[in-house]
């Protein structure tokens, strides 16, 4: 069995589309199961239209650090019973409790935001592994940032590795050029380490990307576009969920 997790990008409070990491162009979403850009709106949506535990947030304004986390916002999708997981741009271990505290499940940790590997070995002495989630942040294949100087390489193989033997033990290989496009992208990528339990974000657009996804061995996937505009049904979801 494969995790299907669902993806809200959020700007200024209102849910948008995100298309290929130009964070500057996103526009409000359009989605099949409601007509507005409300987040707490279309969560509630979602969980009745793909009946899935879990939400992906991306707090895009918290990220680009233009504002404080949401906090307010994650605790009414916590309280709506869903599995949250959370990127908000965490950079540093006094970042963690606030959001466990807002109910967030799953801590987000990208490679873009984090200071490299000292930081991310002192949010995990603060918070349990199991808590916390490393984002490989990428476009195109490569690092979103330069790496080279906070992690001595600018691969993603060994960045993973690092990372592993840090303690990491879920990793979400996101690259957002392949974000909300619309093309299916059979080049998709394979289990890079097999000590830790691999997502995949970005480029999801087919239950069969999803099925040949969870025969590579990885975990879970996240879908934004393609649950939104109905190409990935409950159907399909269905079919997944009984593989």
């Amino acid at each position: 069995m494969i995790r299907v997790i669902p993806v809200l990008d959020i700007r200024q409070g209102q849910a948008v589309h995100a298309i290929a990491g130009d964070r500057a162009h996103y526009g409000p979403i359009r989605s099949q199961v409601h007509p507005g850009t409300d987040p707490v709106e279309l969560a509630k949506a979602g969980q009745a239209a793909w009946n899935l535990p879990d939400l992906y947030l991306a707090d895009l304004d918290a990220i680009l650090g233009e504002a404080a986390p949401n906090l307010r916002l994650y605790r009414t999708l916590a309280d709506l019973g869903l599995n949250l997981w959370v990127d908000s741009g965490v950079r540093e271990p006094h970042d963690v409790p606030r959001l466990i505290e807002s109910g967030v499940a799953q801590v987000i940790v990208g490679l873009e935001t984090i200071n490299g590997p000292r930081s991310l070995q002192a949010i995990l002495d603060q918070a349990r592994p199991d808590r916390v989630v490393f984002s490989l942040d990428l476009k195109n294949g490569r690092p979103l940032v330069d790496c080279r100087t906070n992690w001595g390489t600018d691969r993603v193989d060994e960045i993973a590795a690092q990372v592993i033997e840090l303690g990491i033990e879920r990793i979400i290989e996101l690259d957002l050029a392949r974000v909300g496009i619309g093309r299916p992208d059979d080049s998709l990528g394979t289990v890079r380490d097999r000590r830790a339990a691999w997502f995949l974000g970005g480029g999801i657009t087919s239950a069969a990307q999803i099925e040949t996804l969870r025969r590579a061995g990885f975990a879970g996937v996240l879908v934004g576009s393609a649950l939104h505009d109905g190409r990935i049904d409950r159907d399909s979801l269905d079919r997944i969920n009984n593989s």
